[in-house]
C-alpha cells in the first residue's frame, strides 16, 4: 500500500519503518515541525512537508499519528481531501468516530507498545488493535496491521479505552515507580542499576503467573512494622509518603481478594 504519514513522532517512526520493511511505500511525511518531518522522511526515503496544503493526494492510506489534542483539527483539514483513501489514527484513547463527517473510509490501528524514535522494536511481537468504519475498510486495515504484527485483534472504541487505561498502569505508572526508586537511591548515593535484576525478574515472572500471584513485599500481608518504618523514611516528602501508603493499601486489598 502507498502510505502518507501525518505525524513524525515515536510511534510514527517505528511503525513507519516496520511498514516500509514489510514492502509498503511511503509517499510523504507531514509534521508541523520541518526537522521532524525531514528526519523520518530520510529514514523512509520519501518526501517531507510541514504544510498541510502540500500533503499529497493519491495514497491508499493516511495514517494520523499525532497528539490527541490536535487529531481532530488535522482530520478536519486533511481527510476531506483524500477521497476514497483510508484515514487511520493510531491512538489508544481516541474514538473511531473522530473521522465521521470528514473521511469516506476510516479506521484505527493501535499498536500497544511504548515507543522511542531511537530504539528499534520487533513489531511481530507487538499486538495491534484495529477497528474500521465498514467491513471492506476493516479488511484493509487488518491486512496492513498483519503485514507487521503477529497478533492483530479487532476491538471497539469502548474496549480500546479500557485497554489504554490498563496500559497506563502497566507501563507509564510502572515506569514512574522506577523513576521514584531512582530518586530514593540517588539521595543515598546508590546506583539505580542495582535494581535492574529485580525489575527484570518481576517482568519475567508475570509471563508465567498472574500478577496478583506474583506480588511480594510487606504490603501483601500488611506488615505494619516494615510499612511504618518505610513511611518514616519518606517523612520529608508528603506526596511520596502518601503514594506509598495508597499503594500499600491497594496491594493488600488485592491480596485479600486473592485468598
Amino acid at each position: 500500500m502507498k502510505v502518507v504519514w501525518i505525524g513524525a513522532g515515536n510511534l510514527a517512526t517505528q511503525l513507519g519503518v516496520a511498514l516500509a520493511r514489510a514492502g509498503h511505500e511511503t509517499l510523504q511525511v507531514f509534521s508541523r515541525t520541518e526537522a521532524s518531518a525531514s528526519a523520518l522522511a530520510a529514514r523512509l526515503h520519501c518526501a517531507a512537508t510541514n504544510r498541510v496544503e502540500d500533503i499529497l493526494t493519491g495514497a491508499d492510506v493516511y495514517v494520523f499519528s499525532v497528539k490527541d489534542s490536535v487529531l481532530e483539527e488535522l482530520v478536519a483539514r486533511i481527510a476531506p481531501r483524500v477521497g476514497e483513501a483510508i484515514c487511520l489514527h493510531t491512538a489508544g484513547s481516541m474514538p473511531l468516530d473522530v473521522f465521521r463527517g470528514y473521511a469516506a473510509r476510516y479506521g484505527v490501528c493501535y499498536p500497544m507498545q511504548s515507543f522511542s524514535r531511537t530504539v528499534d522494536v520487533d513489531f511481530r511481537e507487538i499486538p495491534c488493535f484495529v477497528e474500521a468504519s465498514d467491513e471492506a475498510s476493516l479488511a484493509q486495515v487488518r491486512q496492513l496491521a498483519e503485514s507487521v504484527s503477529g497478533r492483530v485483534m479487532e476491538m471497539s472504541t469502548a474496549k480500546r479505552r479500557y485497554l489504554h487505561l490498563a496500559a497506563v498502569f502497566a507501563c507509564n505508572f510502572a515506569n514512574h515507580c522506577y523513576a521514584l526508586s531512582a530518586e530514593v537511591l540517588e539521595k543515598e548515593g546508590i546506583p539505580f542499576d542495582v535494581m535492574l535484576p529485580l525489575i527484570d525478574e518481576t517482568a519475567r515472572k508475570v509471563h508465567r503467573i498472574a500478577p496478583r500471584e506474583a506480588q511480594t513485599g510487606p504490603a501483601v500481608r500488611y506488615d505494619r512494622n516494615v510499612i511504618d518504618k518505610q513511611m518514616d523514611l519518606l517523612a520529608d516528602d508528603e506526596g511520596l509518603q502518601g503514594l506509598y501508603g495508597l499503594m500499600s493499601q491497594s496491594i493488600h486489598r488485592l491480596a485479600l481478594q486473592n485468598e
